[in-house]
């Protein structure tokens, strides 16, 4: 059983569950896919509107910009021709203690499974089954009815609506499973952290990516005793948050072989 980084064997008594949020919006998802060339109007717009189902997951909204925003190219920027820097969190040395702890924990973690709730930005709940193998590798297969499944390896993460049959790619270091997967995870350099606070037994830490903070924040939230992650939050680039929960933990599982096997890609 897992007793330390990603949580409890316990139930689940959080009614707030949501999932792991990209920072990119569907903009750049689109520049990535070539989506404004190769897609029916159809078909763009239905991408635009998984942008902000799917985003609500590993992962929160992934961009939800309406079909005309999604459309432009490149982050918001100042006057200066580059996008303003993030305010960084004044901490403590205690804070920096802790922060350096959770650096830790995080590393120490190679795999494990564990079941999840999420709630969206729409307010919807829905559970399912998390597996991960650290460095690069995560899949999310969401409980019936729910036609969805995620599954991030070789540098990209891979949605599947298998009830619409669509699938959407986006590179991985444009999602929080980037800072999460990472052979080794680091909450400074090209990771700002934006807030942290300690109190009542939680440990709540905000980031942001460096290079690119108007994509959306993700907060992570710790039991302090012992050490583990309890869950996560998103917030996109429109303000839209959703949030994982995850409960029923084991660490050091072994993992059976092809459980991060891709979905077929489009061409």
């Amino acid at each position: 059983m897992f007793k330390g980084v990603f949580g409890r064997k316990q139930p689940c008594h959080n009614k707030n569950a949501g999932i792991l949020s990209a920072y990119g919006s569907c903009r750049e998802i689109d520049h990535e896919l070539g989506m404004t060339k190769q897609m029916k109007p159809a078909l763009r717009a239905f991408a635009s509107f998984k942008c902000l189902l799917l985003a609500g997951l590993v992962l929160g909204n992934i961009g939800g910009a309406p079909l005309a925003q999604a459309q432009q190219s490149g982050p918001q920027m100042s006057v200066s021709g580059q996008e303003n820097a993030p305010e960084a969190a004044v901490l403590s040395k205690a804070d920096q203690a802790w922060l350096a702890r959770i650096e830790q924990t995080l590393n120490s973690v190679t795999t494990f499974k564990a079941r999840m709730q999420q709630l969206d930005a729409e307010g919807k709940r829905t559970t399912g089954t998390v597996w991960m193998q650290r460095p690069g590798q995560m899949r999310l297969a969401y409980d019936a009815p729910t036609p969805l499944l995620l599954v991030a390896n070789d540098g990209k993460v891979v949605f599947r609506d298998n009830e619409l049959d669509q699938t959407t790619v986006i590179p991985m270091d444009r999602t929080p499973l980037g800072l999460l997967l990472r052979q080794n995870v680091r909450l400074s350099g090209d990771v700002t952290v934006t807030g942290f606070s300690h109190e009542n037994g939680l440990l709540e830490v905000s980031l942001v990516r460096t290079a690119a903070p108007g994509d959306g924040s993700l907060t992570l939230v710790f039991y302090q005793t012992p050490l583990a992650l309890r869950s996560w939050s998103v917030v996109d680039a429109q303000g839209r948050e959703t949030r994982v929960t995850l409960f029923d933990v084991h660490d050091g599982v072994s993992i059976p072989a092809g459980t991060f096997t891709l979905p077929a890609q489009p061409e």
